[in-house]
């Protein structure tokens, strides 16, 4: 066998993808996903290696480099498999199938994935990560490698059989419909904040064990009970409230940058997983906008600034888009880039770093203890958990007089910061994900009046249309200059939903009319016409193993959870109560879970909240200008399923029929398909919203 190591690129080095590219000088024989790897399988008669992961993930450039930079374990690879690469962000179908296959067969999940294949992708063995040699529980991946090989060559017939199994099986369980109705009642959601509450951290926020997730569509559900509960609404708000307060106090919010990490390695939200995910802040950012409105509290809008200000600065394409993630790790070290020794503090800080350390508790032994690194002691994530009255009165300081001071120290140090080797960035822009933060943007510009973040949202939403639409469909994937991969079901619901808030922001009739093309693309092409819901993938697509029906909330909301709420939004908007319908039949599928197991149906919790609430319609006629009033009114108020209708007159939607003349601004309130007079005077909507419904 020969294990000389090569410099030649492999074929990865063809790709946009910057996972992908990654590896492309690895020894290792890489292809892409595609039919060459599969004709290569076929007429070598080797098995397929199929490894999954993504950019920002450590275990993934861990085994990476134990493993597939190894000229060793490279050539058995070769030798004795066809390895074929994927970036989950860029093919999260091909994902989604070979994840549920490694679910079924050990029982976890995770990247990187590791899965053994015939030819036509069925699946034989699979697993996480392995290690380079046996240890912890795992075997070494190159005693996996030769095992598998000498099974391979020596007993196929029983490898084959026990693939046709394990696809016939999962083939089944994809088909299996769950259920087809769903009770819509008041008790339901009750149920599910119940079962909220037995997971609740009542110390700490959050819900479960560790590693913590914001799990942000929980939260959003949660809020949107309260809205419609109030006072009954079961400890929802006080969920949130604490949740919120203790994840902007910990370390998994970039206390110098803004922005959050992925997830907390501790129940104290203080040391996270640094990787920084465009989904994960575009979400919290709704989040944390929807709790000022509630609670008014500043300190939610200075979280939700400092995020979507992040964005700007780091995570966006010149064209408007934005990019998929930050790295963990710098110079090879997990956050290196984000954590201080007080050394540190002191040279950036001089003689004021003692408030600075004492505010954001950073102290000589440090939070942050890398077993990999254990040469790097004294390292300190930044936390604010110390109350700033008691840091402000140790040093002679009024709260606010401290608030200032601390404000232009973390400009300092951000400033210290960026002169560090940065974390590596994936430039991918992902359509699903911009929708996401389009709606984030969108929002944010119309509750805090925000001239950048419109502009930042009207860009975004050109650069999706001149880049990643073509014919009335959208790509999944740009990156490099080129828009790629036929678009999924993520994508068409999360960027329909970006435009709904488009729509409540400028009143531009195109933007809720390109909403309403994108379902229909849904409907058309993803809808399950015999058991309901919506399937990932389009009709006419490349035929993988499974074609499923995505449910389950993961860090973005499920496939079906975004479909059935863009679902519920046109259907109000264009008076197609038959779209509520389907929306319905998508809730119908996991009825049996939502109040036992709520946890991963976030997203369509949130549905059945939106059916349960009176419907509401607010039109508001105008010039712009004429009209601001009476929408700063509306922005001030969390009113979830508000449907905003803001015109300038001319008609487009059933809702304005008989209203087309905006030569006076005036606003119309209806509530339980009931409208009032119309108010004339911003002061007079105010009264109307805040009447009890």
């Amino acid at each position: 066998m020969d294990t000389r190591p090569t410099q030649r690129a492999n074929r990865l080095a063809g790709e946009t993808s910057p996972y992908l590219r990654q590896h492309a000088n690895n020894p290792v024989e890489w292809y892409p996903w595609g039919e060459e790897a599969f004709e290569t399988a076929r007429r070598t008669g080797k098995p397929i290696l199929l490894s999954v992961g993504y950019s920002s993930c450590h275990w993934c450039h861990v085994m990476a480099h134990e493993s597939f930079e190894d000229p060793e374990v490279a050539a058995c690879m070769n030798d004795w498999f066809v390895n074929v690469k994927v970036d989950k962000e860029e093919r999260p179908d091909v994902d989604s199938v070979y994840m549920t296959a490694v679910q079924a067969l050990t029982g976890r999940g995770g990247w990187p994935m590791t899965v053994f294949m015939t030819a036509d992708g069925r699946p034989f063995y699979a697993g996480t990560y392995f290690p380079p040699a046996d240890g912890n529980g795992l075997p070494g991946f190159r005693r996996v490698l030769e095992a598998l090989h000498e099974s391979w060559e020596g007993d196929r017939a029983k490898l084959l059989a026990s693939a046709e199994h394990i696809a016939s099986s999962l083939r089944e369980s994809a088909r299996r419909a769950q259920t087809g109705a769903v009770e819509l009642r008041v008790g339901l959601p009750r149920e599910a904040v119940r079962s909220f509450s037995d997971a609740f951290d009542p110390a700490w926020g959050g819900f479960g064990d560790v590693p913590k997730f914001p799990a942000p569509a929980n939260l959003e559900f949660l809020l949107a009970h309260h809205a419609r509960e109030g006072e009954r609404d079961g400890g929802a708000l006080e969920m949130v409230v604490q949740t919120l307060d203790r994840m902007a106090e910990g370390g998994i919010y970039d206390h110098a940058g803004g922005g959050f990490a992925r997830y907390s390695v501790d129940r104290r939200w203080l040391v996270p997983h640094f990787e920084k995910m465009l989904y994960d802040n575009a979400q919290l950012a709704r989040v944390y906008l929807h709790a000022f409105q509630v609670t008014g509290e500043a300190r939610y809008e200075r979280v939700v600034r400092e995020t979507l200000d992040y964005l700007l600065r780091e995570m966006r394409d010149a064209g408007g888009g934005f990019y998929a993630a930050l790295d963990a790790d710098s110079e090879g070290v997990e956050g290196k880039y984000y954590v201080w020794t007080v050394a540190e503090i002191e040279d950036a800080l001089g003689f004021e770093a003692p408030l600075f350390c004492a505010a954001y508790g950073v102290t000589t032994e440090g939070n942050f203890h890398d077993p990999h690194h254990p040469e790097l002691t004294g390292r300190n994530v930044l936390s604010r958990m110390a109350p700033l009255e008691q840091v402000a009165g140790s040093f002679g300081l009024t709260a606010d007089e401290a608030a200032r001071k601390l404000d232009g120290l973390r400009a300092r140090l951000l400033a210290e910061r960026a002169r560090r080797a940065a974390p590596g960035l994936d430039d991918k822009v992902l359509t699903s994900w911009n929708g996401l933060a389009l709606a984030a943007f969108a929002e944010a510009a119309r509750v805090l009046d925000d001239t950048t973040y419109r502009v930042a949202a009207e860009r975004n939403a050109a650069f999706v249309r001149e880049t990643l639409c073509a014919d009335g469909r959208l790509l999944h994937s740009y990156c490099a200059g080129q828009a790629r991969i036929a678009g999924m079901l993520e994508d068409y619901a999360n960027y329909g939903l970006g435009l709904v808030e488009m729509y409540k922001l400028t009143g531009d009739l195109a933007y809720i009319e390109w909403a309403r093309e994108l379902f229909e693309v849904i409907l058309r092409d993803f809808h399950d016409a015999e058991q309901g819901g919506f399937f990932e993938t389009g009709a006419g697509g490349e035929e993988l193993l499974l074609r499923q029906r995505p449910l389950f909330d993961a860090a973005a909301p499920s496939g079906n959870g975004a479909a059935a709420l863009l679902a519920l939004w046109l259907g109000r908007y264009f008076a197609r109560p038959e779209w509520e319908r389907v929306a319905v039949e998508a809730i119908g599928l996991v009825a049996d879970f939502l109040a036992k197991n709520p946890t991963g149906f976030g997203s369509l919790l949130q549905c059945v909240e939106f059916l349960l609430a009176p419907p509401r319609e607010l039109v508001i006629l105008g010039e712009p200008r004429a009209r601001a009033g009476f929408e700063r009114e509306a922005a001030k108020r969390f009113m979830p399923w508000l449907v905003l209708v803001p015109s300038a007159g001319g008609g487009g939607l059933q809702l304005l029929e008989g209203r087309e003349d905006a030569s006076t601004p005036m606003a119309f309130l209806c509530q339980n398909r009931a409208c009032g007079f119309p108010a004339r005077t911003p002061e007079e909507l105010a009264r109307q919203l805040d009447e009890p419904g």
